[in-house]
């Protein structure tokens, strides 16, 4: 492969991704904040529930050791 074709299919391939750039719908500021929000909250419920079913199956096992 020649350095024109490299270079030319550098060049392509960055032109590319500077058009799926330009398709990007990014999200307003209230949105991010309010999916942001949903998703740690999401993650310390779950949190929460792993551990209480650690300590539970933890206490169960020693139960029977």
């Amino acid at each position: 492969m020649s350095d024109e074709t490299k270079k030319t299919g550098i060049k392509n391939w960055f032109q590319g991704l500077q058009s799926e750039f330009r398709k990007i719908t990014w999200p307003d500021k209230d949105k991010l904040i309010r999916e942001t929000a949903a998703v740690t909250v999401a993650a310390v419920v779950i949190g929460v529930i792993i551990a209480t079913l650690d300590m539970i199956l933890q206490y169960g096992i020693n139960f029977l050791v």
